[in-house]
């Protein structure tokens, strides 16, 4: 019997974590729901593990301590959830982002085994729709042997942020410790450079499947508005955490590329939201990152939904 380079990867990785842990751990499982026309999964990536700092670095020291109190995070660091969307629209099985892969942080790139555990085969996703290109959105294109881990898909993504990262000033305002991301985007997007499509603001992925602009995370930063019901906005990174993102959203998370347009870009999803009731799934935010917007005085609140 003969063993190619991928199954004796995954064997061998398999014995280690059962010799390490006695047991394997158990895959998370996808929250799913009818929308409309749409069967909606959101499947979890894992999380990344952050410094509270980054989250506002700028805001007054107690007003931060108390809202990160409140979302239960009290430490140096704190677990944020990486939420993608996979969406089945008639023969289309469509992903939104496709987490982090192998290469990033150890605590995520667990989206393809929490597929393969419902019995969702990589080779079956038909498309993966990209928000933007931080690692934790478009690593996870390529497997732990940099293949591409989806291999029948089509890709989609933001021509603004294609342009971006290719750009000569894709590193300004990033901190140094993130240059990193620049070279990670550009050899992400030229593995499928001959299998993408660029789109804009008020394209449609497939009929009832919208693109609209929410600059300001990133340069090209975009959300998704899906029909039916009261509708339904995948945000990507719009908004990033499920109490300073609503209750203070003119705060400047380190993670925003564009402070100022991102806190415009907020506002006025938030206002959107809360005006409409339209449900949003958060990458971000806690799994499976489902939920409503409402107002709470002069901002706004999250009110998850199951």
């Amino acid at each position: 019997m003969s063993l190619d380079r991928r199954h004796f990867l995954a064997a061998s990785a398999s014995l280690a974590t059962l010799s390490a842990l006695g047991t394997a751990r158990a895959a998370t499982a996808p929250h799913r729901f009818t929308h409309g026309a749409f069967e909606i999964s959101v499947v979890s990536d894992g999380y990344l593990a952050l410094p509270t700092a980054a989250l506002a670095g700028d805001a007054p020291a107690e007003a931060r301590a108390a809202a990160l109190k409140s979302a239960g995070q009290t430490g140096e660091q704190y677990q944020s959830p990486t939420n993608c969307t996979l969406i089945r629209a008639g023969r289309e099985l469509i992903l939104i982002d496709a987490g982090s892969g192998a290469h990033f942080m150890p605590s995520a790139g667990k989206l393809t085994e929490n597929l393969e555990a419902v019995g969702i085969a990589r080779e079956a996703i038909t498309q993966i729709v990209f928000t933007h290109g931080h690692p934790d959105h478009l690593w996870g294109l390529v497997d732990e042997l940099d293949d591409l881990a989806f291999p029948n898909a089509r890709y989609v993504a933001g021509a603004a942020e294609w342009d971006f990262w290719h750009g000569a000033n894709a590193e300004r305002g990033l901190p140094s410790e993130r240059a990193g991301f620049v070279t990670g985007a550009r050899r992400s997007f030229a593995r499928i450079k001959d299998k993408v499509t660029m789109v804009k603001a008020g394209d449609d992925i497939v009929p009832g499947i919208r693109v609209f602009d929410t600059r300001g995370h990133t340069q090209g930063h975009f959300s998704l508005e899906i029909t039916g019901g009261d509708g339904l906005i995948v945000g990507g990174d719009a908004l990033t955490h499920p109490v300073i993102s609503f209750a203070h959203p003119d705060w400047r998370p380190a993670s925003d590329h564009e402070p100022e347009v991102a806190i415009a870009t907020r506002r006025k999803l938030l206002e959107r939201l809360a005006t409409d009731r339209t449900r949003l799934i958060g990458f971000h935010l806690p799994f499976p990152g489902t939920g409503i917007v409402e107002r709470n005085g002069t901002a706004y609140r999250f009110a998850a939904l199951s």
